[in-house]
Protein backbone atom coordinates (compact mmCIF):
# COMPACT_ATOMS: atom_id res chain seq x y z
CA UNK A 1 0.00 0.00 0.00
CA UNK A 2 2.95 2.16 0.92
CA UNK A 3 4.06 1.87 -2.92
CA UNK A 4 0.66 2.36 -4.51
CA UNK A 5 0.48 5.76 -2.41
CA UNK A 6 3.87 7.11 -3.37
CA UNK A 7 3.32 5.92 -7.51
CA UNK A 8 -0.15 7.75 -6.64
CA UNK A 9 1.18 11.17 -5.06
CA UNK A 10 3.84 11.57 -8.00
CA UNK A 11 1.00 11.14 -10.50
CA UNK A 12 -0.50 14.19 -8.75
CA UNK A 13 2.78 16.30 -8.59
CA UNK A 14 3.10 15.81 -12.07
CA UNK A 15 -0.49 17.25 -13.12
CA UNK A 16 -0.12 19.80 -10.89
CA UNK A 17 3.05 20.91 -11.95
CA UNK A 18 1.37 20.72 -15.92
CA UNK A 19 -0.81 23.12 -14.59
CA UNK A 20 2.21 25.44 -14.21
CA UNK A 21 3.89 24.84 -17.49
CA UNK A 22 4.21 26.89 -20.31
CA UNK A 23 1.93 25.58 -23.14
CA UNK A 24 4.54 25.75 -26.41
CA UNK A 25 3.01 25.46 -29.68
CA UNK A 26 5.34 24.24 -32.54
CA UNK A 27 5.15 27.77 -34.07
CA UNK A 28 6.33 29.53 -31.11
CA UNK A 29 9.16 27.24 -30.79
CA UNK A 30 10.35 28.24 -34.41
CA UNK A 31 9.68 31.66 -33.71
CA UNK A 32 11.86 31.79 -30.75
CA UNK A 33 14.58 29.64 -32.42
CA UNK A 34 14.81 32.10 -35.70
CA UNK A 35 15.09 35.31 -33.16
CA UNK A 36 17.62 33.54 -30.79
CA UNK A 37 19.63 30.48 -32.52
CA UNK A 38 22.72 31.41 -32.91
CA UNK A 39 23.90 29.47 -35.82
CA UNK A 40 20.87 31.70 -37.15
CA UNK A 41 22.72 34.94 -35.83
CA UNK A 42 25.91 34.32 -37.21
CA UNK A 43 24.52 33.40 -40.35
CA UNK A 44 22.75 36.74 -40.64
CA UNK A 45 26.46 38.46 -39.47
CA UNK A 46 28.09 36.56 -42.75
CA UNK A 47 25.27 37.75 -45.12
CA UNK A 48 25.98 41.00 -43.62
CA UNK A 49 30.02 41.07 -44.66
CA UNK A 50 28.83 39.17 -48.29
CA UNK A 51 26.70 42.70 -48.60
CA UNK A 52 29.34 44.72 -47.64
CA UNK A 53 32.29 43.53 -50.09
CA UNK A 54 29.99 43.58 -52.81
CA UNK A 55 30.97 47.40 -54.07
CA UNK A 56 32.78 48.83 -56.82
CA UNK A 57 35.42 49.76 -54.86
CA UNK A 58 36.31 46.75 -53.73
CA UNK A 59 36.07 45.69 -57.38
CA UNK A 60 39.16 48.03 -58.18
CA UNK A 61 36.75 50.39 -60.16
CA UNK A 62 37.30 53.32 -57.79
CA UNK A 63 40.35 55.74 -57.76
CA UNK A 64 42.57 55.65 -55.00
CA UNK A 65 43.57 58.70 -53.12
CA UNK A 66 46.69 58.67 -50.50
CA UNK A 67 47.72 61.94 -48.26
CA UNK A 68 51.27 62.31 -47.75
CA UNK A 69 53.14 64.03 -45.12
CA UNK A 70 56.75 64.27 -44.44
CA UNK A 71 58.54 66.87 -41.96
CA UNK A 72 62.61 66.13 -41.36
CA UNK A 73 65.63 67.94 -40.83
CA UNK A 74 69.38 67.00 -39.67
CA UNK A 75 71.83 69.19 -37.95
CA UNK A 76 75.87 69.52 -39.24
CA UNK A 77 79.07 70.58 -38.96
CA UNK A 78 80.13 71.52 -41.82
CA UNK A 79 83.44 72.29 -43.65
CA UNK A 80 83.67 74.41 -47.03
CA UNK A 81 86.87 75.28 -48.35
CA UNK A 82 86.89 77.51 -51.45
CA UNK A 83 89.42 78.15 -54.83
CA UNK A 84 90.35 81.11 -52.96
CA UNK A 85 90.34 82.63 -49.76
CA UNK A 86 89.65 81.65 -46.25
CA UNK A 87 87.80 77.62 -45.14
CA UNK A 88 84.16 78.84 -43.68
CA UNK A 89 83.45 76.32 -40.95
CA UNK A 90 80.19 76.18 -39.81
CA UNK A 91 78.99 74.60 -36.73
CA UNK A 92 75.54 73.37 -35.44
CA UNK A 93 73.89 73.74 -39.07
CA UNK A 94 70.27 72.59 -39.06
CA UNK A 95 68.46 72.06 -42.46
CA UNK A 96 64.63 71.55 -42.40
CA UNK A 97 62.56 69.70 -45.07
CA UNK A 98 58.57 69.86 -44.79
CA UNK A 99 56.36 68.23 -47.59
CA UNK A 100 52.68 67.40 -48.26
CA UNK A 101 50.40 66.47 -50.50
CA UNK A 102 48.04 64.05 -52.13
CA UNK A 103 48.51 61.24 -55.00
CA UNK A 104 45.50 60.27 -56.95
CA UNK A 105 45.82 57.12 -59.20
CA UNK A 106 42.71 55.45 -60.78
CA UNK A 107 42.63 52.43 -63.26
CA UNK A 108 40.52 53.15 -65.72
CA UNK A 109 41.08 49.57 -67.96
CA UNK A 110 42.30 46.29 -66.83
CA UNK A 111 40.91 43.83 -69.62
CA UNK A 112 37.66 43.86 -67.94
CA UNK A 113 38.99 42.08 -64.70
CA UNK A 114 37.61 44.65 -62.51
CA UNK A 115 34.07 44.15 -63.89
CA UNK A 116 34.72 40.10 -63.36
CA UNK A 117 35.43 40.48 -59.79
CA UNK A 118 32.74 42.62 -59.02
CA UNK A 119 30.41 39.76 -60.85
CA UNK A 120 32.11 37.57 -58.72
CA UNK A 121 31.24 39.57 -55.11
CA UNK A 122 27.75 40.10 -56.07
CA UNK A 123 27.65 36.07 -56.58
CA UNK A 124 29.86 35.55 -53.30
CA UNK A 125 26.95 37.52 -51.48
CA UNK A 126 24.17 35.65 -53.02
CA UNK A 127 26.06 32.86 -51.96
CA UNK A 128 26.07 34.19 -48.44
CA UNK A 129 22.36 34.48 -48.30
CA UNK A 130 21.94 30.84 -49.75
CA UNK A 131 24.25 29.88 -47.02
CA UNK A 132 22.24 31.59 -44.37
CA UNK A 133 18.95 29.99 -45.84
CA UNK A 134 20.01 26.64 -45.48
CA UNK A 135 21.26 27.42 -41.85
CA UNK A 136 17.76 28.50 -41.07
CA UNK A 137 16.21 25.11 -42.72
CA UNK A 138 18.40 22.95 -41.09
CA UNK A 139 17.62 24.41 -37.52
CA UNK A 140 13.59 24.86 -37.90
CA UNK A 141 14.15 20.77 -39.16
CA UNK A 142 15.72 20.72 -35.65
CA UNK A 143 13.57 22.37 -34.23
CA UNK A 144 10.49 20.18 -35.22
CA UNK A 145 12.86 16.68 -34.42
CA UNK A 146 13.30 18.01 -31.31
CA UNK A 147 9.65 19.33 -30.76
CA UNK A 148 8.17 16.08 -31.65
CA UNK A 149 10.31 14.16 -29.71
CA UNK A 150 8.76 15.63 -26.77
CA UNK A 151 5.56 14.73 -28.48
CA UNK A 152 6.92 11.19 -28.79
CA UNK A 153 8.01 10.65 -25.30
CA UNK A 154 4.99 12.72 -23.81
CA UNK A 155 2.93 9.62 -25.17
CA UNK A 156 5.27 6.76 -24.59
CA UNK A 157 5.36 8.29 -20.48
CA UNK A 158 0.66 8.03 -21.09
CA UNK A 159 1.89 4.29 -22.21
CA UNK A 160 3.40 3.41 -19.21
CA UNK A 161 1.42 5.24 -17.07
CA UNK A 162 -1.25 2.96 -18.57
CA UNK A 163 0.36 -0.31 -18.16
CA UNK A 164 1.15 0.51 -14.41
CA UNK A 165 -2.77 1.29 -14.20
CA UNK A 166 -3.16 -2.41 -15.33
CA UNK A 167 -0.41 -3.98 -12.90
CA UNK A 168 -2.33 -1.55 -10.10
CA UNK A 169 -5.42 -3.49 -10.95
CA UNK A 170 -3.81 -6.86 -11.20
CA UNK A 171 -2.15 -6.11 -8.11
CA UNK A 172 -4.87 -5.69 -5.87
CA UNK A 173 -7.02 -8.38 -7.57
CA UNK A 174 -4.26 -10.98 -6.28
CA UNK A 175 -4.26 -9.51 -2.80
CA UNK A 176 -8.13 -9.80 -3.32
CA UNK A 177 -7.90 -13.78 -4.01
CA UNK A 178 -5.01 -14.21 -1.67
CA UNK A 179 -7.57 -12.97 1.35
CA UNK A 180 -10.61 -14.98 -0.33
CA UNK A 181 -8.56 -18.14 0.16
CA UNK A 182 -8.70 -18.16 -3.58
CA UNK A 183 -4.97 -16.96 -4.55
CA UNK A 184 -1.71 -17.38 -4.15
CA UNK A 185 1.05 -15.59 -2.60
CA UNK A 186 3.48 -16.37 -5.90
CA UNK A 187 0.44 -14.31 -7.72
CA UNK A 188 0.61 -11.63 -5.52
CA UNK A 189 4.80 -11.41 -5.43
CA UNK A 190 4.60 -11.98 -9.59
CA UNK A 191 2.45 -8.75 -9.53
CA UNK A 192 4.47 -6.54 -7.41
CA UNK A 193 7.56 -7.17 -9.57
CA UNK A 194 5.68 -6.55 -12.43
CA UNK A 195 3.97 -3.34 -11.11
CA UNK A 196 7.96 -2.71 -9.85
CA UNK A 197 9.20 -3.02 -13.84
CA UNK A 198 6.22 -0.65 -15.15
CA UNK A 199 6.93 1.91 -12.30
CA UNK A 200 10.98 1.75 -13.26
CA UNK A 201 10.03 2.03 -17.38
CA UNK A 202 7.79 5.45 -16.35
CA UNK A 203 10.81 6.43 -14.21
CA UNK A 204 13.25 6.01 -17.29
CA UNK A 205 10.57 7.45 -20.30
CA UNK A 206 10.03 11.04 -17.61
CA UNK A 207 14.02 11.51 -17.88
CA UNK A 208 13.76 11.08 -21.48
CA UNK A 209 11.59 13.18 -21.60
CA UNK A 210 13.19 15.86 -19.76
CA UNK A 211 16.48 15.43 -21.59
CA UNK A 212 14.10 15.89 -24.25
CA UNK A 213 12.99 19.17 -22.99
CA UNK A 214 16.49 20.59 -22.45
CA UNK A 215 17.56 19.68 -26.24
CA UNK A 216 14.79 22.20 -27.18
CA UNK A 217 15.15 24.66 -25.23
CA UNK A 218 19.02 24.14 -26.41
CA UNK A 219 17.93 25.30 -30.06
CA UNK A 220 15.79 27.62 -29.00
CA UNK A 221 18.81 29.68 -26.86
CA UNK A 222 16.77 29.87 -23.64
CA UNK A 223 17.42 28.53 -19.71
CA UNK A 224 17.82 24.83 -20.84
CA UNK A 225 15.83 24.34 -17.41
CA UNK A 226 12.62 25.94 -18.92
CA UNK A 227 9.61 23.35 -18.43
CA UNK A 228 6.81 22.98 -20.54
CA UNK A 229 4.52 21.14 -22.42
CA UNK A 230 3.50 20.64 -26.12
CA UNK A 231 1.47 19.20 -28.44
CA UNK A 232 -0.17 16.07 -27.49
CA UNK A 233 -0.54 14.21 -31.10
CA UNK A 234 2.05 13.81 -34.20
CA UNK A 235 0.13 15.28 -36.95
CA UNK A 236 1.86 13.87 -40.20
CA UNK A 237 1.01 15.36 -43.76
CA UNK A 238 0.10 12.43 -45.61
CA UNK A 239 -0.42 14.00 -48.55
CA UNK A 240 3.04 14.74 -50.02
CA UNK A 241 3.79 13.78 -53.60
CA UNK A 242 7.36 12.89 -54.73
CA UNK A 243 7.31 14.59 -58.43
CA UNK A 244 6.22 17.86 -56.76
CA UNK A 245 9.33 17.54 -54.12
CA UNK A 246 11.89 16.80 -56.73
CA UNK A 247 10.56 19.61 -58.47
CA UNK A 248 10.92 21.87 -55.68
CA UNK A 249 14.35 20.52 -54.75
CA UNK A 250 15.76 21.35 -58.23
CA UNK A 251 14.91 25.05 -57.85
CA UNK A 252 15.54 25.71 -53.96
CA UNK A 253 17.65 23.03 -52.60
CA UNK A 254 20.47 25.14 -51.06
CA UNK A 255 23.28 22.71 -51.83
CA UNK A 256 22.41 22.74 -55.54
CA UNK A 257 22.36 26.63 -55.51
CA UNK A 258 25.86 26.74 -54.00
CA UNK A 259 27.13 24.36 -57.04
CA UNK A 260 25.51 26.10 -59.67
CA UNK A 261 26.66 29.93 -58.54
CA UNK A 262 30.43 27.90 -57.58
CA UNK A 263 30.20 27.17 -61.55
CA UNK A 264 29.46 30.92 -62.39
CA UNK A 265 32.24 31.90 -60.05
CA UNK A 266 34.71 29.59 -61.32
CA UNK A 267 33.88 31.40 -65.03
CA UNK A 268 34.59 34.65 -63.41
CA UNK A 269 37.39 33.81 -62.64
CA UNK A 270 38.51 32.58 -65.77
CA UNK A 271 37.24 36.28 -67.18
CA UNK A 272 39.48 37.77 -64.48
CA UNK A 273 42.69 35.95 -64.92
CA UNK A 274 42.10 36.78 -69.37
CA UNK A 275 41.85 39.88 -68.81
CA UNK A 276 45.63 40.31 -68.25
CA UNK A 277 45.93 39.47 -71.59
CA UNK A 278 44.62 43.19 -72.07
CA UNK A 279 46.77 46.51 -71.59
CA UNK A 280 46.20 48.33 -67.91
CA UNK A 281 45.28 52.05 -68.23
CA UNK A 282 45.81 54.48 -65.41
CA UNK A 283 45.22 57.84 -64.77
CA UNK A 284 47.88 59.67 -62.22
CA UNK A 285 48.18 63.04 -60.58
CA UNK A 286 48.74 64.91 -57.67
CA UNK A 287 49.19 67.63 -56.11
CA UNK A 288 52.57 68.65 -53.60
CA UNK A 289 54.18 71.52 -51.70
CA UNK A 290 57.05 71.16 -50.13
CA UNK A 291 59.02 73.75 -47.98
CA UNK A 292 63.58 73.42 -47.57
CA UNK A 293 65.86 75.31 -45.11
CA UNK A 294 69.87 74.68 -45.60
CA UNK A 295 71.95 77.29 -44.09
CA UNK A 296 74.84 75.40 -46.12
CA UNK A 297 73.33 75.44 -49.45
CA UNK A 298 73.65 77.55 -52.50
CA UNK A 299 69.51 78.31 -51.46
CA UNK A 300 69.41 78.69 -48.15
CA UNK A 301 65.72 78.59 -48.47
CA UNK A 302 63.13 76.73 -51.46
CA UNK A 303 59.76 75.97 -51.66
CA UNK A 304 57.53 74.75 -54.41
CA UNK A 305 54.00 73.87 -54.88
CA UNK A 306 52.01 72.01 -57.63
CA UNK A 307 50.26 69.75 -59.70
CA UNK A 308 51.33 66.75 -61.46
CA UNK A 309 49.44 64.52 -63.96
CA UNK A 310 49.53 61.33 -66.68
CA UNK A 311 48.52 58.34 -68.28
CA UNK A 312 50.06 54.88 -67.16
CA UNK A 313 49.43 51.97 -69.43
CA UNK A 314 51.23 48.60 -68.86
CA UNK A 315 50.90 45.17 -71.34
CA UNK A 316 52.34 41.85 -69.74
CA UNK A 317 54.01 40.52 -72.82
CA UNK A 318 55.96 37.53 -70.88
CA UNK A 319 55.81 35.84 -67.99
CA UNK A 320 57.06 33.09 -67.86
CA UNK A 321 54.03 31.31 -68.94
CA UNK A 322 52.29 31.85 -66.10
CA UNK A 323 49.39 33.29 -67.95
CA UNK A 324 48.72 30.38 -70.17
CA UNK A 325 49.20 28.16 -66.95
CA UNK A 326 46.34 30.15 -64.62
CA UNK A 327 44.04 29.77 -67.86
CA UNK A 328 44.75 26.13 -68.14
CA UNK A 329 43.67 25.71 -64.07
CA UNK A 330 40.60 27.96 -64.31
CA UNK A 331 39.23 26.05 -67.04
CA UNK A 332 39.83 22.83 -65.23
CA UNK A 333 38.18 24.69 -62.16
CA UNK A 334 34.95 25.08 -64.59
CA UNK A 335 34.89 21.72 -65.61
CA UNK A 336 35.14 20.50 -61.94
CA UNK A 337 32.40 22.70 -61.04
CA UNK A 338 30.06 21.66 -63.49
CA UNK A 339 30.78 17.95 -62.83
CA UNK A 340 30.00 19.21 -58.73
CA UNK A 341 26.85 20.72 -60.11
CA UNK A 342 25.95 17.22 -61.51
CA UNK A 343 27.33 15.41 -58.62
CA UNK A 344 25.09 17.77 -56.21
CA UNK A 345 21.92 17.40 -58.17
CA UNK A 346 22.25 13.25 -57.78
CA UNK A 347 22.68 13.19 -54.63
CA UNK A 348 20.13 15.73 -53.94
CA UNK A 349 17.60 13.13 -55.95
CA UNK A 350 18.91 10.37 -53.79
CA UNK A 351 18.64 11.97 -50.87
CA UNK A 352 15.08 12.47 -52.02
CA UNK A 353 14.45 9.42 -52.85
CA UNK A 354 15.37 7.80 -49.73
CA UNK A 355 12.98 9.84 -47.65
CA UNK A 356 9.92 9.46 -49.74
CA UNK A 357 10.43 5.79 -49.84
CA UNK A 358 11.02 5.78 -45.92
CA UNK A 359 7.59 8.59 -45.67
CA UNK A 360 5.73 6.25 -47.49
CA UNK A 361 7.06 3.10 -45.36
CA UNK A 362 5.89 4.90 -42.14
CA UNK A 363 2.44 6.20 -43.51
CA UNK A 364 1.80 2.71 -44.27
CA UNK A 365 2.79 1.29 -40.99
CA UNK A 366 1.01 3.83 -38.88
CA UNK A 367 -2.03 2.31 -40.76
CA UNK A 368 -0.71 -1.05 -39.71
CA UNK A 369 0.49 -0.27 -36.07
CA UNK A 370 -3.00 1.61 -35.85
CA UNK A 371 -5.10 -2.12 -36.10
CA UNK A 372 -2.58 -3.79 -33.90
CA UNK A 373 -2.97 -0.97 -31.18
CA UNK A 374 -6.87 -2.00 -31.42
CA UNK A 375 -6.90 -5.51 -31.56
CA UNK A 376 -4.09 -5.39 -28.96
CA UNK A 377 -6.54 -3.24 -26.72
CA UNK A 378 -9.40 -5.67 -27.46
CA UNK A 379 -7.55 -8.17 -26.50
CA UNK A 380 -6.14 -7.18 -23.08
CA UNK A 381 -9.75 -5.98 -22.10
CA UNK A 382 -11.24 -9.47 -22.74
CA UNK A 383 -8.05 -10.96 -20.78
CA UNK A 384 -8.46 -8.92 -17.87
CA UNK A 385 -11.95 -9.99 -17.58
CA UNK A 386 -11.27 -13.63 -17.68
CA UNK A 387 -8.33 -13.00 -14.92
CA UNK A 388 -10.87 -11.39 -12.57
CA UNK A 389 -12.92 -13.87 -13.14
CA UNK A 390 -9.74 -16.43 -12.32
CA UNK A 391 -10.39 -18.45 -15.51
CA UNK A 392 -6.50 -17.65 -16.95
CA UNK A 393 -3.14 -17.33 -15.38
CA UNK A 394 -1.49 -14.28 -14.78
CA UNK A 395 1.11 -15.04 -17.07
CA UNK A 396 -1.17 -14.86 -19.73
CA UNK A 397 -2.35 -11.38 -18.40
CA UNK A 398 1.04 -10.10 -18.56
CA UNK A 399 1.53 -11.55 -21.95
CA UNK A 400 -1.61 -9.54 -22.96
CA UNK A 401 -0.61 -6.25 -21.47
CA UNK A 402 2.92 -6.03 -22.74
CA UNK A 403 1.97 -6.71 -26.35
CA UNK A 404 -1.13 -3.72 -25.56
CA UNK A 405 2.06 -1.67 -24.58
CA UNK A 406 4.36 -3.37 -27.23
CA UNK A 407 1.82 -2.24 -30.28
CA UNK A 408 1.17 1.43 -28.29
CA UNK A 409 5.13 2.01 -28.35
CA UNK A 410 5.29 0.43 -32.04
CA UNK A 411 2.11 3.12 -33.15
CA UNK A 412 4.24 6.25 -31.47
CA UNK A 413 7.36 5.19 -33.03
CA UNK A 414 5.78 4.73 -36.34
CA UNK A 415 4.43 8.58 -36.16
CA UNK A 416 7.31 10.45 -34.89
CA UNK A 417 9.42 8.68 -38.22
CA UNK A 418 6.88 9.37 -40.29
CA UNK A 419 7.18 12.70 -39.06
CA UNK A 420 11.36 12.93 -39.47
CA UNK A 421 10.83 11.26 -42.83
CA UNK A 422 8.28 14.53 -43.77
CA UNK A 423 10.57 17.11 -42.06
CA UNK A 424 13.60 15.53 -43.72
CA UNK A 425 11.87 15.76 -47.70
CA UNK A 426 11.07 19.48 -47.05
CA UNK A 427 14.42 20.28 -46.07
CA UNK A 428 15.81 18.58 -48.68
CA UNK A 429 13.86 20.71 -51.25
CA UNK A 430 13.82 23.54 -49.19
CA UNK A 431 10.17 23.47 -48.37
CA UNK A 432 10.49 23.54 -45.09
CA UNK A 433 7.63 25.64 -43.56
CA UNK A 434 9.34 28.27 -41.31
CA UNK A 435 5.77 29.22 -39.55
CA UNK A 436 4.46 25.80 -39.54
Amino acid sequence: MSKQLTISILFWCLSISGFAQEKLSLREAITIALQNNYDIKISKNEIKIAQNNANVGNAGMLPTIDGVYSNGGSIQNTRQTPVTGEDRVIRGARSTNNSYGADLNWTIFDGFTMFANYDRLKELQKQGEINARLTILTTVADVITAYYDIVRQQQLLVAADSAIDVSLWRGNIAKTKLQLGRGSKLDVLTAQVDYNTDTSNFIQIKNFLQVAKVRLNQLLVRDISTDFTVADSIDVDKGILFSKQAELAELQNPNVQNAFINQKIASLNLKAIKGARYPAISLNSGYSRAKSTSPTGFNQRFAANGFTYGVTASLNLFNGFLQRQQERNAKIDIENSSLNLSKTKLDVKSQLLTAYQNYATYLDLIKLEQRNVDIAKENLDITMAKYKLGSIAPLELREAQRNAIDAKNRFIEMQYQAKIAETTLKEISGNVDLSN
